[in-house]
């Protein structure tokens, strides 16, 4: 087991998305997973159905808690929830790392799987003014992306590019912006822009399925497990992208919405039971 990875998210009591596929991602990817619940979600594969928020000072305490005794290699955020979760998640890493060397993947997860709105809409500009320029990479799907960017469609892989830059501009260090909302029968294209700048075009095919509930959590947990094991970022994208594929193609076909993923795929492989 190498790498520590602190993930400052909310839970899914179906066990697909949210701090349960992080969990699962980090740990079948052989890293060490820690949490910070920032909310109780009561959900299946057909949608979200209750939100239970965790009072701010206690998500502070649980980051300063294991940032303190055990301390991170990687910070991973997802499900934020508002405003005043997001400011005080920022304020936490800012006290415990006041020189920001701590790597921070920051997946703004904005809408469920079913369509409920995770991020209320006063949340979106705390996102892109408090964590985007503390973020080393952010990991948005097209959506997300035209929220942060204050709209217009982003509809094709020209228009990933460019809207790639513009949330760079923001302030995280890098971009991974995610296609798989292009419309089309062509691949599933996925652009990196690093740090320097540098256009990185990963491809793959589109998998017919719907077993997709928890891809962005667990794409960005892949990832932050990656980097924490010293991949640079483009390794471990590739990484990242190479076992949610195989997650996705090798789900368990549990419930009657949007299943989860296979996130144990890895585990034969490994050695284990």
């Amino acid at each position: 087991m190498k790498g520590r990875v602190l993930i400052v998210a909310g839970s899914d009591s179906g066990g697909g998305a949210g701090i349960q596929a992080d969990i699962k991602a980090v740990t079948c990817l052989r890293a060490y997973a820690m949490t910070a619940i920032t909310a109780l979600t009561a959900q299946n594969t057909e949608g979200v159905f209750g939100v239970h928020a965790v009072p701010l000072d206690f998500v502070r305490q649980q980051i300063h808690l294991v940032l303190d005794d055990l301390g991170a290699d990687v910070v991973k955020t997802g499900m934020l929830a508002t405003a005043e979760v997001i400011t005080a998640v920022a304020e936490a890493l800012a006290e415990a790392d006041p020189e920001g060397r701590l790597p921070l993947v920051v997946d703004p997860v904005m809408v469920a799987k079913g369509g409920h709105r995770l991020l209320a809409e006063e949340a979106v500009e705390a996102m892109r003014s408090v964590l985007l320029p503390r973020a080393t990479v952010i990991t948005p799907n097209l959506p997300e992306a035209e929220a942060l960017l204050g709209g217009g469609t982003i509809d094709t892989v020209e228009r990933m590019e460019e809207a790639a830059r513009e949330l760079k501009a923001l302030g995280p260090d890098a971009v991974l912006l995610k296609g798989g909302h292009l419309v089309g029968e062509g691949p599933l294209v996925d652009l990196l822009i690093d740090a320097e700048g540098g256009l990185h075009r990963f491809e793959g095919p589109r998998l017919a399925t719907t077993s997709t509930h928890g891809t962005g959590c667990t794409l960005a947990s892949a990832l932050a497990a990656s980097l924490a094991q010293g991949l640079d970022l483009a390794r471990a994208t590739g990484r990242a992208r190479a076992y949610v594929a195989q997650a996705i193609a090798t789900a368990p076909g549990f419930g009657r919405g949007h299943g989860p993923l296979n996130h144990a795929h890895t585990v034969g492989r490994f050695g284990g039971v």
